[in-house]
């Protein structure tokens, strides 16, 4: 990474933060002004065309300003910004949001993107476990003829619902033996440990259970075969993102973005790349295939659960100018706040 001198990285700051909060270009007059005439315009323009050269800084048409390139923001944000700690306020509201109780884990994911998308003015995203879940709880629950439904409740606070068919006349008490036999054997498996138990186990107890109670063990863990397998992707307002666009052609990727980004594969290129990167990530503009031509930058950070297993991401995706310094560590400390409640669903 180039290395400029103090002067050079003050002017270079000053250039980036008007860019945060306007968007708009930054000429030399105006520049000496807000550093207080400590210097020329003169010497301004000088070390604006030096960074410009150096690919930092490029020049609109319309504007004898400058503003920052996305080559300059990942400058700005890999090399100098210094990402401070999480406001106060937005570390009430993060810490509000966590202390609700008796929440499933996929509403805590839901509300943890909303208020992303809300703190930030961006749109935030969730990449929500891509790891088989363990199971916590089955309950087979009779509904009308001829129907039931198989209750499965996940060790990280999941709850989900299948309805199946059963043979008419089926009493309650078999139901109630088949949920007890699945609690007492399967609990804490994965599904895929669940179906391969449940071979070898009925194999076994076929004489002791009625074989009524089989197929129902059968059918009601094949309602979830390769549940849990791929990512799935939370998303919450898109529309703040669409609200930055100056032209149609930047409507066009970003809808591209979105689209792009409910694949499986990009999904988990993008979890990959946060476990990788132990830590927060940051994607600016085309430094990420996904975000070539958007305009877009991505601060993303992953998510454990108690046994320090990366099992999730979360971030926000935003215009390039996005507040950088007020957004890393508010993704980060939402993240490990996650990470605090699947630990305790976890216990």
């Amino acid at each position: 990474m180039t290395n400029l001198n103090q002067r050079a990285l003050e002017i270079f700051r000053h250039i980036v933060d008007a860019y945060v909060e306007t968007g708009e270009p930054i000429g030399s007059k105006t520049l000496a002004t807000k550093l207080g005439m400590k210097v020329s315009s003169a010497t301004i323009r000088n070390i604006m065309s030096q960074l410009e050269n150096m690919g930092y800084l490029q020049s609109p048409h319309t504007s004898s300003g400058r503003l920052p390139t996305e080559q300059g923001l990942r400058y700005f944000v890999h090399g100098i910004l210094e990402s401070g700690a999480i406001s106060k306020e937005d570390r009430l509201k993060v810490e509000i949001l966590c202390q609700e109780k008796g929440v499933s884990f996929d509403t805590v994911l839901q509300e943890a993107t909303n208020l992303l998308s809300g703190l930030s003015s961006c749109a935030g995203l969730v990449i929500a476990p891509k790891q088989e879940v363990r199971l916590k709880h089955i309950e087979f629950v009779p509904l009308e003829s001829g129907k039931a439904i198989v209750v499965l409740v996940t060790l990280d606070g999941r709850v989900e619902n299948r309805v199946i068919d059963i043979p008419l006349g089926i009493p309650s008490s078999l139901l109630t033996q088949v949920s007890n036999f699945m609690n007492h054997n399967m609990q804490g498996l994965t599904m895929q440990e669940a179906v391969r138990k449940s071979k070898t186990e009925l194999q076994k107890l076929r004489d002791k259970l009625d074989g009524e109670a089989v197929d129902l063990i059968n059918q009601g863990l094949a309602s979830w075969s390769g549940k849990g397998n791929d990512a799935s992707l939370i998303v919450h307002g898109q529309s703040k993102l669409l609200e930055t666009v100056e032209h149609m052609e930047q409507l066009d990727n970003i809808k591209k973005i979105f689209s792009i980004l409910e694949t499986k594969e990009s999904m988990l290129s993008l979890l990959e790349a946060s476990i990788e990167g132990d830590g927060v990530q940051i994607f600016i503009g085309a430094e990420n295939e996904l975000f070539q031509a958007s305009g877009c930058s991505l601060v993303l950070s992953p998510f454990e659960n108690s046994h320090g297993d990366v099992i999730g991401a979360m971030g926000v995706i935003g215009p390039t100018r996005i507040n950088y310094g007020r957004i890393i560590p508010m993704v980060d400390y939402t993240a490990k706040m996650i990470s605090r409640i699947l630990g305790d669903k976890d216990d």
